[in-house]
């Protein structure tokens, strides 16, 4: 089930050009079974048809002759109680100004006089408008009345300006409002986790490692991090393709720090020096059990070699022999078969608070069964989706 299942979400749109993105980010909502209605302003029409929201949207797109319509019901009052969260987007400075100065000449300013829904604000203009003291002043009245503002993006504008003013991405503000809706229950902790596979270099071009994708540790990283907590991400991979929010706009939640490792030791050096700052440790990394003891210089020339290999760090047990009191560490693991036997013993083994196991015939999937080692039982769950496993293990955590 979709955290954003059956959520009521008002879309007020503004006349701005980038109002096009929001075409993307009505379907994106709709697909995670989201109720969504859209306000257009007068700015707005000029720009497009209420059709293509309605259409969108599978609901009446509002526009300013609903606003005086005479059907006996005082549309602003309805629709101000619709809502579970309102997004304004853009947010052109027009319509900043006018909210700051308690304006209702519009259906959708009066929709915001009236409601008491959560209200999230994505600015979008050219950058010296949204530079200009008045649109800053503006903005610092809205966040003192309670008003969510996201603040734009920087790139190139359709000026041609280079600057800060873009309406972020549909899968950016969308990720923006499902962390709305999760429970900020991580407050004030911190959380380490790696992720990914580690290279151990054989010559200067090739290495050894593994077809981890690294999803599993961002999917907790995501959620930790919209839990609240402050994050540090360890990871094996050479780029993070993800697109996270950037939630310390509005809040206190830091942004995800992310430490960009190749080898084991690599790793293990990032590892140990965060492990004890951190309260919830989570090892779900795949590093490279192996390495040469000693690589080859430039580039081997295609012939038959023998690798003289020696073991790596267990990075897990060493850290974890050493843990505080109070701090909950969890570990994976992926194993070919008897996943309880196995698990049982490394849980063990390597001092694990929790444990996560899988088969390994799973391996590279967005879903898997997994059997879950916690400090008082063994869980089963079959066909578990990582965006949900990482749902389940804080809910745990508690």
């Amino acid at each position: 089930m979709s955290s954003l299942e059956n959520k009521n979400i008002l879309i007020g749109i503004c006349g701005g050009i980038a109002l096009y993105k929001i075409c993307d980010l009505i379907r994106f909502l709709k697909n995670e079974k989201s109720n969504v209605k859209t306000v257009l302003t007068t700015g707005a029409e000029k720009f497009v048809s209420p059709l293509l929201f309605a259409s969108l949207s599978g609901n009446k797109a509002y526009t300013q002759k609903d606003f005086f319509s005479p059907t006996g019901e005082i549309l602003h009052i309805e629709l101000s109680k619709f809502p579970d969260l309102i997004l304004i987007a853009p947010a052109t400075a027009s319509f900043i100004s006018k909210l700051a100065a308690g304006s209702a000449s519009e259906l959708l300013l009066a929709i915001l006089l009236a409601t008491k829904s959560p209200t999230y604000l994505f600015p979008s203009m050219n950058t010296h408008m949204w530079e200009h003291p008045a649109i800053q002043k503006n903005i610092e009245l809205l966040k003192n009345f309670g008003y969510f503002i996201y603040e734009p993006s920087e790139g190139t504008l359709v000026c041609e300006e280079v600057g800060k003013g873009k309406l972020p991405s549909p899968e950016e503000i969308l990720e923006v409002i499902k962390a709305h809706f999760v429970k900020k229950t991580l407050i004030g902790k911190r959380v380490l986790i790696t992720g990914g596979p580690t290279r151990e270099y054989i010559d200067e071009v090739r290495f050894i490692t593994n077809a981890s994708s690294g999803k599993t540790a961002f999917y907790l990283a995501r959620e930790a991090y919209y839990r609240g907590a402050e994050v540090h991400l360890i990871w094996g991979l050479e780029s993070f393709p993800y697109v996270l929010p950037k939630l310390h706009y509005f809040s206190s939640i830091p942004f995800p720090s992310i430490y960009f490792v190749k080898t084991t030791k690599e790793m293990f050096e990032i590892s140990k020096n965060l492990f004890f700052k951190c309260d919830i440790c989570i090892f779900s990394a795949a590093p490279s059990d192996f390495r040469l003891k000693t690589p080859f210089k430039g580039k081997l020339k295609k012939a038959p070699i023998t690798l003289d290999l020696e073991v790596t760090e267990d990075i897990a047990q060493i850290l974890n022999s050493q843990k505080r009191e109070g701090q909950i560490t969890i570990g994976f693991a992926l194993e070919e078969k008897a996943l309880i036997n196995y698990g049982k013993k490394k849980k063990q083994e390597k001092f694990f608070d929790f444990l996560v196991a899988n088969p390994i015939y799973t391996f590279g999937r967005e879903s898997s069964d997994y059997i879950l080692f916690t400090p008082k039982e063994i869980l089963k769950y079959e066909n578990l989706s990582k965006i949900q496993l990482a749902k389940i293990l804080f809910d745990l955590i508690g």
